[in-house]
């Protein structure tokens, strides 16, 4: 049976960035189209409660549309808003915290601040990930992912999320990759070697690392490709090799080994210095972060006194950071490369009131030296899913009187604050930072007190 086509109005934007629009008594969540515009629409899925679409054709215009500035925009499963102007972007993701913690979190009396601003629209993420794939021909894409799509990757012609200069060693890989014949890596079949090219590139001191990620083995013309792709881009201070020889395509390495410079680069934030390495998570925007961290400890009022435990820290970064305003900090990790980095990033920024775990943080929360250490402070910056049920069960048991939340996921976050102010604790306010303009991704900083 042939799809529907219907014109729609679309009177709002969902959680995932979809259009909203109503049919039939039912709600439409369309691809593509902004609020107040009128569309054709096809009709792709329709469900007892739902129905799903995409947008063919716009009939009357937004005013709040403005021209994509990049070729890919559409199919490209990064950007999704980069045709909505900016303030209607962060009205929409402040409109997005609102709802899950009203929905979910049954939460409709914090105070939600308005969001936070990124000072760059463009160029600001200092990592970007690009994909090598096999395709039907027999050659090979280097780039990104196709809206909606894992196991689609189109050349990327550039991209205006990070430097124009990771975009020209994008294309050079490629160019180096295909001259030379090196086998790419095929998802489906398990064979061939290139798998990733990831660029990292700190805002503040210009070091750039190029990481390759490869199935098990040496590189073919490794020595060759370090000395045309250093000669090329002087700028390149690390080159990286990690290999991955498991079948799910993510692109870390079980095997690390350094191809040229030190394996790391440097990043400052405020008047710190923080190394990176390959497989560590650092925050995404550098400049962005330090608003992020600014707003935390604002909110967070630390005295000099106390005692913080700092769970999922990564790096290190906010444990160093708040180390110069509290007493004594422990950080935990479960990733053992970011916590050599953490403890490298301690000793180069001469903190000494700072030690770190390597494990996961519902273990530590366990232990006794946990239970001894009469926390005044808990911080929390987990990934999206949130905090894992054992852990906010043992944050809780520890009796903090203040827990600082920094959230990628308004969604997981609400679930999580329900469960706190059920246990005792106060919410409130929370603050939105738009750490990735033209995304539907939101960042929102809070501080829980205990009641």
């Amino acid at each position: 049976m042939p799809n529907k086509f219907v014109e729609l109005e679309v009177t709002d934007l969902a959680f995932t960035g979809k259009a909203v629009a109503h049919l039939d008594g039912k709600v439409v969540f369309l691809t593509g189209g902004l609020p107040g515009e009128t569309v054709q629409a096809e009709i792709i899925h329709s469900k007892p409660r739902y129905s799903e679409g995409v947008v063919r054709q716009i009939l009357k215009t937004s005013g709040l549309r403005i021209p994509a500035v990049c070729s890919h925009f559409g199919s490209c499963g990064g950007c999704t808003w980069q045709d909505l102007q900016y303030q209607y972007q962060l009205d929409f993701k402040r409109k997005q915290v609102a709802d899950c913690l009203e929905r979910i979190g049954g939460l409709p009396e914090p105070k939600i601040h308005d969001v936070i601003g990124s000072v760059e629209l463009f160029n600001y993420r200092n990592k970007m990930e690009f994909s090598f794939h096999v395709t039907d021909d027999g050659g090979f894409t280097l780039g990104l992912h196709n809206r909606g799509r894992f196991d689609d990757i189109f050349d990327l012609d550039e991209c205006f999320l990070q430097s124009d200069l990771s975009n020209e060693i994008v294309h050079w890989m490629r160019r180096f990759v295909k001259r030379e014949r090196i086998p790419v890596y095929d998802v489906e079949r398990h064979t061939g070697f290139m798998r990733f090219l990831m660029i990292r590139q700190a805002k503040r001191t210009a070091q750039l690392m190029v990481n390759i990620v490869t199935d098990y083995g040496g590189i073919p013309l490794q020595e060759q490709l370090v000395r045309e792709l250093t000669a090329a881009f002087p700028q390149i201070t690390t080159i990286v090799h990690n290999q991955n020889g498991q079948k799910s395509n993510i692109a870390t390495g079980e095997i690390e080994s350094i191809l040229f410079g030190t394996g790391y680069i440097e990043e400052r934030l405020f008047d710190s210095i923080f190394r990176i390495r390959a497989n560590s998570f650092f925050q995404t925007n550098s400049i962005q972060s330090e608003t992020l961290y600014r707003s935390a400890f604002e909110m967070l009022n630390p005295e000099k006194k106390d005692c913080v435990l700092d769970l999922y820290c990564g790096t290190g970064s906010i444990g160093i950071l708040i180390s110069r305003y509290v007493g004594h900090v422990v950080g935990v990790e479960l990733v053992a490369d970011a916590v050599k980095s953490a403890r490298e990033n301690a000793a180069l920024n001469n903190v000494n009131n700072i030690v770190f775990h390597h494990g996961y943080a519902k273990d530590y929360l366990k232990t006794r030296d946990a239970a001894e250490a009469e926390f005044d402070i808990i911080i929390v910056d987990p990934p999206r899913a949130g905090l894992h049920p054992k852990a906010l069960t043992g944050i809780v048991k520890l009796k903090p009187k203040k827990i600082l939340y920094i959230s990628c996921n308004p969604a997981t976050f609400a679930r999580d604050a329900k469960r706190l102010v059920e246990l005792g604790y106060a919410l409130p306010e929370v603050k939105p930072v738009d750490m990735f303009p033209h995304t539907t991704h939101i960042e929102l900083v809070a501080v829980f007190h205990s009641i």
